[in-house]
């Protein structure tokens, strides 16, 4: 009897340790195939063309099925290792996601009629209520907008007068005399391009899905014309608020332009940028120039008498002398302190304290 009790536990620890080594060949092999999957995709990675126009078309495809593959499970690693890395959510995160958003209230409830309790038959009260949420996104949408003139005149100045004068209520402005484009209209494509990075081909495209046949050149010349009549204004008036400060700095940075005349598209440009300090008015203006000649910031700078905060380069050396006066510090980036060079001092405006390293 003994015998028998001995050799039916040893089959029943046979079969456990069976099971434990089966679960654990099955979790090895989960991970050797997660860690081919990712050699794979290393590897990939590293030796695969960089251009667009070598893959082939089935890659190719798989850029239209961007949320299809980025909602795909990876392969499961193993459960040890899953655990480890989950990641806990922070209590009110959602809220503090949706706080600035308006909200709109919509309010379920049973009619008056039904309002009857199903088990006895008695009136119903309202015990408490469950909110769900979710986000509503409202597209652009297009609509044509009249703006209707009354014209007035005199009825005794008709009947007795030679001339009558007309008299008409007062209407604002349009933003391009003779075109449909308005305030906002201009704003969105402006938005859309340079904010947003559509093209105006897109945009147009856009456009005619919504039923409105707006073309690209039209597009462009809201976008100029709205900047040189609307924008430029605005730009220079901001110069001149800027050149008043006592603290500016000053920056440039390297652009290539398209389809300019007379240059390559490789041709090297640049795009200066001259903004307010921390205690100033924040302004911040942009001026495209073809070179990185000290000229540019001597002209754009005429009249500024203050404090300059620019890099080590050298092209802004002789501003002290040029633009009277100006105190220029460089922090360039090949040092671990600033250097003070290049103050004038005027009547009105005492020599700086020393810079410290």
């Amino acid at each position: 009897m003994n015998t028998i009790v001995v050799a039916a536990e040893t089959i029943e620890s046979l079969e456990k340790r069976i099971q434990r080594l089966e679960q654990e060949n099955a979790e090895l092999a989960a991970k050797v195939a997660w860690y081919e999957e990712q050699f794979r995709l290393s590897q990939r990675r590293r030796f695969a063309a960089s251009s667009e126009r070598s893959k082939t078309t089935s890659e190719q495809l798989e850029l239209f099925n961007e949320a299809e593959v980025e909602a795909q499970t990876p392969p499961p690693e193993p459960t040890v290792e899953t655990v480890m890395v989950r990641r806990v959510k922070k209590p009110g995160q959602r809220e503090e996601k949706l706080k600035e958003l308006p909200v709109e209230r919509i309010e379920h409830r049973l009619a008056e009629e039904e309002q009857v309790c199903p088990q006895c038959g008695d009136a119903l009260h309202e015990m408490s209520t469950e909110v769900r949420r979710e986000l509503k996104i409202i597209p652009a949408q297009v609509k044509v907008v009249e703006h209707v003139r009354q014209l007035y005149s005199c009825r005794r100045c008709e009947r007795e007068d030679i001339q009558t004068p007309v008299v008409k209520a007062p209407m604002p402005k349009p933003v391009q005399p003779g075109s449909l484009a308005s305030p906002s209209a201009v704003a969105y494509v402006m938005t859309q391009k340079y904010v947003e990075g559509m093209p105006l081909y897109r945009q147009e495209q856009q456009f005619e899905r919504q039923g409105l046949a707006l073309s690209r050149q039209t597009l462009a010349n809201w976008i100029v014309y709205s900047a040189e009549h609307w924008l430029e204004p605005l730009y220079e008036r901001m110069h001149r608020e800027l050149l008043n400060q006592d603290i500016l700095h000053a920056d440039e940075t390297t652009l290539q332009v398209l389809r300019e005349p007379g240059r390559a598209a490789e041709t090297t440009s640049y795009l200066w940028l001259y903004r307010t300090g921390r205690y100033s008015p924040p302004i911040v203006l942009y001026e495209y120039q073809r070179t990185r000649a000290a000229e540019h910031p001597k002209a754009f700078l005429n009249g500024f008498k203050g404090y300059l905060h620019v890099d080590g380069y050298a092209g802004y050396n002789g501003l002290a002398d040029e633009v009277d006066p100006i105190f220029k510090t460089f922090f360039c980036k090949r040092q671990t302190r600033p250097v003070a060079v290049g103050f004038l001092s005027t009547p009105n405006r005492p020599h700086p304290p020393q810079v410290m390293a």
